[in-house]
């Protein structure tokens, strides 16, 4: 993407051991990457954007309720601003789906879960060990 012109960041992942319980009651250690810092480095992108009007829309495709604020802030410089920035989160939906909300202060906008999943990435980016 960069090579587009897009401006990317990226994170390393920190891997923890995982003990996940199977559906035959048995345990797994598994190796599970956590990101930090993504939903800061989102937040930035987004008010500078906004301030440098460089988008209107801002389209996140997240529930993560820590987003919330950016939405209050996104707002605020519409006002100061006396310009048109909505924000909206896409999320999956479905009778299944434990959380049904998008980001608070945005628009939501509910995605199949057929959809949902052809976006996922199923590359594995954990470490490769040597042998």
């Amino acid at each position: 993407m960069s090579r587009q012109g897009i401006y990317t960041y990226s994170r390393l992942l920190r891997y923890r051991n995982q003990t996940l319980r199977l559906p035959d009651g048995s345990e797994h250690a598994t190796l599970v990457g956590q990101e930090k810092g993504v939903d800061v480095r989102l937040d930035l992108d987004i008010v500078g954007s906004a301030y440098q009007k460089a988008a209107d829309v801002f389209l996140v495709f997240s529930q993560d309720q820590d987003l919330s604020e950016v939405a209050d802030e996104i707002r605020t410089i519409s006002a100061d601003q006396n310009t048109w920035i909505k924000m909206a989160s896409a999320f999956p939906s479905s009778p299944t789906s434990s959380n049904r909300r998008g980001i608070n202060g945005t628009d939501w906008i509910r995605i199949d879960r057929a959809t949902y999943d052809a976006c996922l990435d199923l590359r594995d980016y954990r470490p490769k060990t040597h042998s």
